[in-house]
């Protein structure tokens, strides 16, 4: 069976990082949607919730499974036998950062990336420029699914009530 990671932070997923996903499943028999615990960082949505989120986000497609990780990467692909990371590319920033990685986990396991060119609508999307709009009421429907979209909403609302 040929496996893929496609590892993230989704917090939250976007329909650019969908995009990557989706494409990875034509693929791969199997694409583990890999969430990051970084206990250093406060995410919007907990890990659970992110989780949750991709599972809902992803039901359509029948070779994926949602999962989450902390430590290496290439770790987590050697425990679970999965032979390749994929990656969505957004511009030549992207390709630098990932291409050292790439290279890194390539030298430590052996796991080879496979690194995706985005989807042209999706060239500037990224989790934390979805939350900055949608915080100042702007409008994030074409950016990510609708059940996240209401998710976020519903989380900045309480983010607001919460500071008052």
């Amino acid at each position: 069976m040929r496996r893929a990671v496609c590892p993230g932070s989704y917090d939250p997923a976007t329909n650019g990082h969908l995009d990557i996903i989706e494409r990875a499943c034509g693929l791969f028999d199997e694409v583990v949607v890999a969430v990051l615990i970084n206990k250093s960082k406060k995410g919007m949505f907990s890990i659970e919730e992110r989780m949750e989120m991709l599972r809902e986000s992803t039901s359509h497609l029948t070779n994926v499974r949602v999962d989450s990780w902390h430590g290496l990467l290439v770790d987590y692909c050697k425990k679970h036998d999965i032979a390749a990371i994929t990656k969505g590319l957004r511009s030549v920033s992207d390709f630098d950062y990932e291409l050292q990685m790439a290279q890194m986990n390539k030298e430590l396991s052996g796991v080879e990336t496979l690194l995706m060119s985005n989807n042209p609508r999706f060239g500037f999307l990224s989790s934390s420029l979805v939350k900055e709009v949608a915080t100042y009421g702007g409008e994030v429907t074409n950016l990510v699914p609708d059940l996240v979209r209401d998710r976020l909403l519903a989380r900045i609302a309480e983010n607001a009530t919460d500071k008052t």
